[in-house]
């Protein structure tokens, strides 16, 4: 396979150095990447800020027709993108494909959004004329995790460059090639070169050196809790914004007037799509005492169902990231206190499977609520379970971690679902449905360690800009 380079003011840029991008299923290199560091990231700001001085006083009408026409060469490229993304994740194929009409979607949104997106007027005296103006940051800094690649960077630099910035982004070590390619054709579609650059390399080369530059004016991160307060650091040390969507620990919490089917299909999926990787999964179930065997019992029999296999056949479950996530996983799952693992838990062997990262669906019932596994992100297709004897215990289980990203509440009473969803405590709460994120309208992120600052919808456009406000003596 080709080379993957960093694309910087609308061209490959080779490094001296580079490593191997593995496949997730196999286990084998997929091709080189290049391994940029400070220098890739010092020549991808300088461009950025070239290019800024033009790009941030075009006019809304054009930012939101080159938007148009990149979202226009996504989906002309969608089979190309889907089996980068495929292939760099181990995600199933439809899946892949689903990831990349959701990226063409971010730039459609926000071609729109910009056009409608304005300051106030404030009416203070009757001889002062006051209004604000919503001004672009400048160049935006944007690291981003491996689970969703192109739905990540689409998701980051779609609003930032709609709104006027310049953008220098990081894609994860072990996915960067739609990064790339998204970079390319938005070029190609007709956004001036330098507005959008990606380096690529390792986290603690080029992501560090991104995130301590001095001529990036915000940054944006998607990852661990960990890495995510080191981004903020290094952005407090500077005194420039950022934007952190971190870790989950996500509750689905079923009372006994739920419909049960329906939860479990939701709970199934919450939990297995791209294998658990996935920030927002619903990884904790909490269910009434009452109707406990029953919804266990249907999640059972789904996960009995699950294909897995390379995401190019297109299974139920791929493999995770890497062997190093397959490992973590097993070993959080190996060193399990209290609690009874009902199905999986362990490295599969047989069926072509030992060659790639692995690991099936796991269902444990009755953990430790205080256990690591019930409180720390697994990042693996792992549900844990939980019983609950009333709406206190419920919200009191349901808060109980360190993260609060995510939560879905499966009940008929829906006094019950607006008064608890006041109670618990995070980003997005769904009632009668799960949409792991859910679509690209609604504004997504976290309170505690889930991160803070918002992504998607039009928060997206107000964490980009920041406000000015003119008083003019009539």
């Amino acid at each position: 396979m080709p080379a993957t380079e960093s694309f910087i003011d609308g061209a490959a840029v080779p490094s001296a150095e580079v490593y191997d991008n593995i496949d997730p299923a196999t286990s084998r290199p997929l091709g080189p990447v290049a391994r940029g560091g400070p220098e890739e990231v010092d020549r991808a700001v300088a461009a950025a800020r070239r290019a800024l001085r033009h790009w941030r006083t075009t006019a809304p009408e054009h930012r939101s027709a080159v938007l148009e026409r990149i979202a226009g060469a996504i989906e002309t490229h969608h089979a190309e993108l889907a089996r980068y993304e495929c292939e760099d994740t181990g995600k199933p194929a439809s899946q892949a494909r689903a990831d990349v009409t959701v990226a063409a979607r971010y730039f459609r949104f926000y071609a729109h959004a910009i056009d409608t997106y304005y300051g106030q007027a404030i009416p203070l005296n009757s001889d002062l004329h006051v209004y604000t103006r919503r001004e672009p940051l400048g160049v935006t800094g944007h690291i981003v995790a491996w689970n969703y690649p192109i739905q990540l960077i689409a998701r980051a630099v779609a609003p930032a460059v709609a709104a006027g910035n310049a953008v220098v982004a990081k894609p994860a070590d072990e996915t960067p090639r739609t990064a790339v390619a998204l970079a390319r054709l938005a070029v190609e579609a007709g956004l001036p070169a330098g507005v959008f650059n990606v380096v690529t390399g390792i986290g603690a080369e080029a992501g560090a050196a991104l995130a301590a530059h001095p001529g990036v004016d915000s940054l944006g991160f998607v990852g661990s809790t960990r890495i995510g307060s080191e981004v903020a650091g290094a952005a407090a040390r500077r005194v420039v914004p950022a934007v952190l969507e971190l870790g989950g620990k996500s509750p689905q919490i079923v009372f006994a007037d739920a419909d049960l089917d329906t939860a479990a299909d939701f709970v199934t999926r919450a939990i297995l799509q791209n294998a658990g990787q996935t920030c927002s999964a619903g990884s904790r179930l909490l269910v009434a005492e009452s109707v406990h065997d029953a919804l266990v019992e249907k999640v059972l029999r789904r996960f009995a169902r699950v294909t897995l296999g390379p995401g190019r056949d297109d299974p139920d479950l791929g493999p995770l990231i890497s062997r190093k996530q397959q490992t973590r996983v097993a070993t959080m799952v190996a060193g399990l206190g209290q609690g009874e693992i009902l199905c999986g838990g362990a490295v599969p062997t047989g069926d072509g499977l030992t060659e790639g990262a692995y690991f099936p669906p796991t269902l444990i019932d009755e953990v430790d609520p205080a256990d690591p596994i019930a409180q720390e992100e697994i990042f693996g297709p792992v549900l844990t379970v939980n019983s609950f004897a009333d709406d206190e215990h419920a919200v009191a289980l349901a808060n109980g971690t360190d993260y609060a990203l995510l939560a879905a509440l499966w009940t008929r009473d829906l006094s019950r679902a607006h008064r608890l969803a006041a109670e618990i405590v995070a980003g997005q709460v769904y009632v009668n449905t799960y949409g792991a994120g859910g679509g690209v309208e609604l504004p997504f992120g976290g309170f505690r360690k889930s991160g803070y600052g918002r992504e998607k919808g039009v928060a997206a456009l107000d964490a980009v800009t920041a406000t000015k406000t003119v008083v003019v003596k009539l």
